[in-house]
């Protein structure tokens, strides 16, 4: 209930302050390529149930690599803005409303498409599967480069089952087994401080 009590106020707060970055941003993906604002994806929820989730949209639409269910960030579908919002995890704010609607929590295991929950061994998948999803986890932190891994990658799709997944899947199982309220506040501002030095060795590099 803790947990809960704490999601609502944070995605509800969040939301109103953020509300004229989530407007301006909406705004940039409407005017740098064709399509709806939002990107909305099956993906497995607690206790196995699926929700669509909700991020900006950050790609084009291709027909071609539609099938491709993993993103390297040399992919030819990314927009401008896009790569601005990926870099910086904006594309991921309206997950709030999943947050306030209860679909996912601020701080959980990442939510999977259906086609790599297959691939969960069976033991460790009901032991992920039992909390909701969330915006942030350890595994979202060590794997903050995952779509430079992937990039360049002849079969991105076999790099990521057979190298992330299952660090991912050990990683999330981890998570739910130690979970505290504590260590869900210890994660989010280790998330923070991941993407401040992303930043700063970026700004480094230029």
């Amino acid at each position: 209930m803790g947990k809960r009590l704490f999601d609502l106020a944070a995605s509800g707060t969040a939301l109103l302050l953020l509300s004229p970055l989530l407007f301006a941003i909406a705004v940039a993906v409407k005017m740098d390529s064709k399509g709806p604002v939002l990107f909305r994806q099956i993906r497995v929820g607690k206790d196995s149930r699926t929700f669509r989730i909700r991020k900006f949209r950050t790609m084009r639409p291709d027909t071609g690599r539609r099938n491709l269910q993993v993103t390297a960030a040399d992919d030819p579908r990314i927009t401008r803005t896009g790569r601005f919002l990926r870099r910086w995890k904006l594309d991921e704010l309206p997950q709030l409303l999943d947050v306030l609607i209860g679909n996912m929590s601020v701080v959980g295991p990442r939510p999977e498409v259906p086609r790599y929950v297959d691939y969960w061994p069976p033991d460790l998948r009901e032991i992920i599967l039992s909390v909701r999803p969330g915006l942030a986890d350890p595994a979202s932190i060590a794997f903050l480069e995952e779509e430079t891994m992937l990039a360049g990658a002849a079969d991105p799709h076999r790099v990521y089952v057979e190298r992330i997944l299952p660090a991912k899947v050990s990683l999330y199982a981890e998570y739910v087994t130690t979970a505290t309220m504590l260590g869900d506040l210890r994660i989010l501002l280790e998330t923070l401080k991941a993407l401040a030095t992303r930043h700063r060795k970026a700004s480094d590099a230029t």
